[in-house]
């Protein structure tokens, strides 16, 4: 593609909201567009978009392209690929930032090649080189154990950030902003597969992304009895449960209890780890928690290293006694 200008948000709106990560995005692009001077722009997929596009407006962005068909009422890959490719191609943004949510992993390593660019994966932070006008990408390597700055040597310079790693902007319903409608023609031989089936999970209480309070459990629980104690603590202090990968591959919690780099990225107030060796993989995930609490056995383990809190010793006596204790609290 010809060189582009102003940076443009791949942005999810699902059942007519703007989604929280692409609103994280927002924040991102807003501090990468005024670095360079230029326009914040981003694109929403669907059939009725009114509502998710003054939201968007409102948490930062300068224009909205409405990007509408009925066949958009619902994630498809390969209708939701062209109709963003058409509009890369007409709008010809300089910088293209999308979420790392399940959508965007599907489409953004396929929009890229589209394009004909490479694409920043998992990215940490996102910012501006001054000198050259670059876009600077941040994202973990080698199990996370490092961080890499990456540049794009080609327009439209495309970066995935992680979910949870930027701070919504706070709503300004007085902001103006441009909305334009921009229906595609999307032909159904597009389709090469069908969702014949969504199956939505139970889950009581906070959401594990979203808790301010998380209680975690790792191998050394020896098995999955213990995480009703680890229940027990998050329901009385409001939080939810998770665990590591050791955990979840043992079959002891589902897949969704999972925080680290192939989990959840999470950033609560307060994380508690029981018996989580805090490998630099588990560690990817919960990094930006503002408050983490070790407990170990393992005085050498390297969760404490990470920890404003730790507690060396057996994991059931700690427990116990902390969720004695926070009961007493909650009484009185």
């Amino acid at each position: 593609m010809a060189e582009g200008t102003g940076v443009l948000i791949i942005g999810e709106a699902p059942g007519g909201e703007l989604s929280l990560t692409t609103q994280e995005v927002l924040a991102a692009g807003r501090q990468v567009a005024d670095g360079l001077g230029q326009e914040l722009a981003v694109a929403l997929f669907g059939d009725t978009l009114e509502g998710p596009a003054r939201q968007a407006v409102a948490h930062g962005a300068d224009k909205v392209y409405a990007v509408t068909h009925p066949s958009l009422a619902a994630f498809q890959v390969e209708l939701y690929l062209s109709a963003m490719e058409t509009l890369c191609r007409e709008v010809n943004p300089g910088i293209i930032l999308m979420g790392r949510t399940n959508e965007g992993r599907e489409v953004a390593p396929r929009l890229a090649f589209r394009l004909g660019v490479g694409l920043a994966q998992d990215c940490l932070e996102v910012s501006v080189d001054a000198a050259s006008g670059k876009l600077l990408a941040n994202r973990p390597v080698y199990g996370g154990n490092a961080v890499a700055v990456l540049s794009c040597n080609y327009t439209p310079q495309m970066a995935a950030v992680r979910p949870k790693v930027y701070e919504p902007l706070e709503p300004d319903a007085s902001r103006a902003g441009e909305v334009i409608s921009f229906p595609v023609d999307l032909a159904d031989s597009l389709v090469r597969s069908r969702v014949i089936e969504v199956v939505k999970e139970e889950a009581e209480g906070v959401k594990l992304e979203d808790a301010s309070i998380v209680v975690a459990g790792g191998r050394g629980l020896g098995g999955p009895e213990p995480f009703a104690s680890l229940e027990e603590l998050a329901k009385l202090l409001g939080g939810a449960v998770g665990a590591s990968r050791a955990a979840v591959d043992s079959g002891w919690v589902p897949a969704n209890y999972q925080v680290g780099l192939t989990g959840k990225t999470i950033t609560p107030d307060l994380y508690i780890t029981i018996a989580i060796s805090g490998a630099s993989q588990h560690m990817a995930g919960c990094s930006g928690s503002k408050a983490i609490v070790a407990i170990n056995k393992d005085a050498e383990a390297n969760i404490f290293k990470e920890a404003r809190y730790g507690v060396v010793g057996d994991w059931e006596k700690v427990l116990t006694a902390l969720t004695e204790t926070v009961r007493e609290l909650v009484q009185d």
